[in-house]
C-alpha cells in the first residue's frame, strides 16, 4: 500500500487549502481513510474519517470548516480545509489501515 499526500502549505489565518492523498496497491473503493495531524511536540490526531459509504466523522476542533472527500475512480482522498487558525499548523497524514503517507506540512500564520 502507498499513500502519497500532497497539497500543503504556508497560508495566512483564515484561508483554505485542500489536500490529497492518491492511494495505491489497495481496494481503495472499500477502504476507511482517515487524515491524522501532528503538530510540533504534540501526539499525532485524528482529523477527519470517511467510510467506504461516504459516512463521514469529524474532530470537534475542525467540525463546520474541513470536510473529507473520497474521488473512489482516481483512488484519491481529499481534505478542504477553510477558515483555517493557527493551531491547524502540523503534519497532515492519510492513513488506512495502518499504512501511512509520507504527510504534508500546513502552516498557518496569524
Amino acid at each position: 500500500v502507498q499513500l502519497q499526500a500532497s497539497g500543503g502549505g504556508l497560508v495566512q489565518a483564515g484561508g483554505s487549502l485542500r489536500l490529497s492523498c492518491k492511494a495505491s496497491g489497495l481496494n481503495f473503493a472499500i477502504a476507511t481513510m482517515e487524515w491524522h495531524r501532528q503538530a510540533a511536540g504534540k501526539q499525532r490526531e485524528l482529523v477527519a474519517g470517511i467510510a467506504s459509504s461516504g459516512s463521514t466523522n469529524y474532530a470537534d476542533s475542525v467540525k463546520g470548516r474541513f470536510t473529507i472527500s473520497r474521488d473512489n475512480a482516481r483512488r484519491t482522498l481529499y481534505l478542504q480545509m477553510n477558515s483555517l487558525k493557527p493551531e491547524d499548523t502540523g503534519v497532515y497524514y492519510c492513513q488506512t489501515r495502518g499504512f501511512w503517507g509520507q504527510g504534508t506540512q500546513v502552516t498557518v500564520s496569524s
